[in-house]
C-alpha cells in the first residue's frame, strides 16, 4: 500500500478504501475556513479596543474575509475540477495558512483587513474542493451520509470558532484567535496528502473566464454594496456597486446562455430541484446566520459573558446540529427533500421568531430555546438541500456545483448579518434616542448611539466623570440594554417574516418525492453506461 495515493479516483473500479478516513480530512479543512467567521465574533471587542476600530473598520475586519471568499468560489471551484481538486485543496490551506499568520503579526488596521481578505481567498479555494472530492470519492448510496458529515461540521464550526477563541483570549491577545488555524491548516494538507486521492474532471474543456469574471463582478459587488450601504449610507461607492452588480449579474445570464460550455448553466435554475434547494440554502442562512450574530452580541455586551463563556454557551446550538443530522439520515431517504428541508426551514423560522421575546430582563436561558432550534433545523436542511444541489452537476462540474453551493451558503450568511445587522443598527440607534434623548453631550451620544459596545463604553466614562456619576451611568447602561434588546426583537420580527416568505417559497418550488424519484430514474441509465465505459477503459 502506497504512503501517498496516487491513482486518480476517475480511475479506480471501485470506490476508495480510505475514503472515510479522508472525509475527516475534509471536514477538518471545512472546520478552519468556517471557524474563521464564528471565531472573530468573540475577539472583536479586543480588537476594537487595541487597534481603536472605527465601526466602519470593525466591519471590514469581518467582512474583508466575506468579499473574496464568495466571490470566487465559483470560478476557484472550476479551476480545480480541471487541474487537480486535491491540489487545490493543498493550496487553498496553504494560502489562508499564509493569511492567518500574517493576521496574528500584524498591529494595523489595514494589514489585519488584507490578511483577512487572503484568508477569504485560501477558504474560496477550499470550499468547494471539499464538496467536489467528497462527491468524487464516494459511491451515491454513502454520498448523503457523507454530505451530512460535511454540513454538521459546518454547524460544529459555529460553536467551535467562539469557544476555541475565548479559551485562548483568556490568556492570550486577539492575534492568537488568527495563530489558531495555522496548525489546524498543517495538520489538514498533509492529511491530504496522506489520505485523499487525486481527483480531476476529464474531458471538462476550457473553462469559461470570461463567465467566471462576471460572476466574480457580480457576486463581489453585491456583498460589497450589502456590507456598506446599509450600515454606512449609500453612497456613491455603494450604489455603484449595486447597479454593477445587477448589470453584471443580466450579462452573466446573458453569457452564459449562449456559451457551449458555460462557466455555471443557468438554465438549472429552472430545475425545481436545484433551484428549491439554492434557495433553501439562501434563506436559511440568511435567517440563522443573522440571528446568531447579534444573539452572541447579547451575550456578551448585555449578559456580561466573556468570550469562553460565550463559547461554551453555544455548545447547545452544535450539540443539535449533530442530532439534526442524525434524524436527517433516517429521515431524508423515507420522507424526501421537500418535507425534511420545508421541516428544518420551519424549525428554523420559529427559533428565530423565538428571539422576539427579548428584552432588557432577559437572560440567557432566553436564547436557550431559540440556539437549539437553529441549530436542529441546521442539522436537519443543509444536507439533503447540499446533496440536491451536488447530485444536479456532473463529475466534470462537481467544484462548480461546490462553489454554487457555498456561494449560495455565504451570499445567504453575509445578507443575513449586513442587513438584518443594519435593522438592529438602526432601531438601536432610534429607541435609545428616545430613551436617552439630549441627557448626553452631542460627541457621547454619537459614540453611544454607533453600536451597543460604544454605549457601553460611554457609560463606563460617565461614572468616572464627577459631573456624571455612578447612578448617571447606570441609568445611561440601563437605557444601552433596553434600546439593545428592543433592537433584536424588531430585528427578529422583520428577519422572522423573511425566513416565513422564504420557507413557503422554497416549499413551493421543490417538488414532491415522486417527482424527484421519477427524474432519478431517468438519469440512472446513462450514468451507468458511463460509468461502465470508465471501467472498461
Amino acid at each position: 500500500m502506497p504512503l501517498f495515493p496516487n491513482t486518480p479516483v476517475e480511475k479506480m473500479t471501485e470506490p476508495y478504501h480510505r475514503r472515510w478516513w479522508a472525509l475527516l480530512v475534509l471536514c477538518l479543512s471545512l472546520l478552519i475556513v468556517v471557524m474563521a467567521n464564528t471565531s472573530l465574533i468573540v475577539a472583536a471587542p479586543d480588537m476594537t479596543k487595541d487597534l481603536g476600530l472605527s465601526s466602519s473598520d470593525l466591519q471590514w475586519v469581518i467582512d474583508g474575509y466575506t468579499v473574496p471568499y464568495a466571490a470566487l468560489m465559483l470560478v476557484l471551484g472550476a479551476i480545480g475540477d480541471k487541474y487537480s481538486r486535491r491540489g487545490a485543496l493543498v493550496l487553498g490551506l496553504l494560502i489562508f495558512a499564509g493569511g492567518a499568520v500574517m493576521g496574528g503579526l500584524v498591529d494595523e488596521t489595514n494589514l489585519v483587513i488584507t490578511a483577512r481578505a487572503i484568508m477569504g481567498v485560501g477558504a474560496a479555494v477550499v470550499m468547494p474542493a471539499t464538496l467536489s472530492l467528497l462527491v468524487a470519492m464516494f459511491p451515491r448510496a454513502e454520498r448523503a451520509k457523507a454530505i451530512t458529515a460535511w454540513s454538521a461540521t459546518s454547524g460544529l464550526a459555529i460553536a467551535a470558532g467562539p469557544l476555541a477563541a475565548g479559551w485562548l483570549l483568556e490568556n492570550h491577545a486577539w492575534g492568537s484567535t488568527f495563530l489558531m488555524n495555522v496548525p489546524i491548516a498543517v495538520l489538514a494538507v498533509v492529511g491530504t496528502l496522506l489520505l485523499v486521492p487525486p481527483s480531476k474532471a476529464a474531458d471538462m474543456g476550457r473553462i469559461d473566464y470570461v463567465g467566471g469574471l462576471l460572476s466574480i463582478v457580480s457576486v463581489g459587488s453585491l456583498v460589497y454594496a450589502t456590507i456598506e450601504g446599509p450600515h454606512f449610507g449609500w453612497g456613491v461607492g455603494p450604489i455603484t456597486a449595486a447597479v454593477v452588480a445587477g448589470v453584471g449579474l443580466l450579462a452573466f445570464v446573458a453569457w452564459e446562455l449562449k456559451h457551449p460550455n458555460p462557466m455555471l448553466d443557468v438554465r438549472k435554475f429552472t430545475e425545481r430541484p436545484f433551484g428549491g434547494s439554492m434557495m433553501a440554502v439562501l434563506f436559511f442562512f440568511f435567517g440563522t446566520f443573522g440571528s446568531i450574530y447579534y444573539s452572541t452580541q447579547f451575550l456578551q455586551f448585555v449578559l456580561g459573558y466573556n468570550a469562553l463563556e460565550t463559547g461554551i454557551r453555544l455548545l447547545p446550538l452544535a450539540g443539535a446540529v449533530f442530532v439534526g443530522a442524525a434524524v436527517t439520515g433516517k429521515l431524508a431517504p423515507k420522507l424526501g427533500v421537500k418535507i425534511v428541508v420545508g421541516t428544518g426551514m420551519v424549525i428554523g423560522t420559529v427559533g428565530v421568531f423565538l428571539l422576539t421575546r427579548i428584552d432588557s430582563g432577559s437572560a440567557y436561558t432566553d436564547f436557550l430555546a431559540p440556539l437549539l432550534l437553529l441549530g436542529f433545523a441546521i442539522g436537519l436542511s443543509l444536507s439533503p438541500a447540499t446533496d440536491t444541489i451536488m447530485g444536479s452537476f456532473p463529475e466534470s462540474e462537481l467544484g462548480v456545483g461546490g462553489g454554487a453551493n457555498d456561494t449560495a451558503l455565504e451570499l445567504g450568511a453575509s445578507l443575513g448579518i449586513a442587513i438584518l445587522g443594519s435593522l438592529l443598527a438602526t432601531s438601536y440607534k432610534d429607541k435609545l434616542t428616545d430613551l436617552v434623548g439630549s441627557h448626553l453631550p452631542a460627541e457621547a451620544m454619537d459614540t453611544a448611539k454607533d453600536s451597543v459596545g460604544g454605549g457601553i463604553a460611554v457609560a463606563e466614562q460617565v461614572a468616572k466623570n464627577p459631573q456624571g456619576g455612578a447612578q448617571q451611568a447606570q441609568t445611561l447602561l440601563g437605557a444601552v440594554h433596553e434600546s439593545f434588546a428592543h433592537a433584536i426583537a424588531h430585528t427578529s420580527l422583520i428577519g422572522g417574516i423573511i425566513m416565513a416568505a422564504g420557507t413557503l417559497i422554497v416549499i413551493a418550488v421543490l417538488p414532491g418525492r415522486g417527482h424527484t424519484a421519477k427524474q432519478g430514474e431517468e438519469e440512472a441509465a446513462p450514468a451507468t453506461e458511463e460509468q461502465t465505459e470508465t471501467v472498461g477503459a
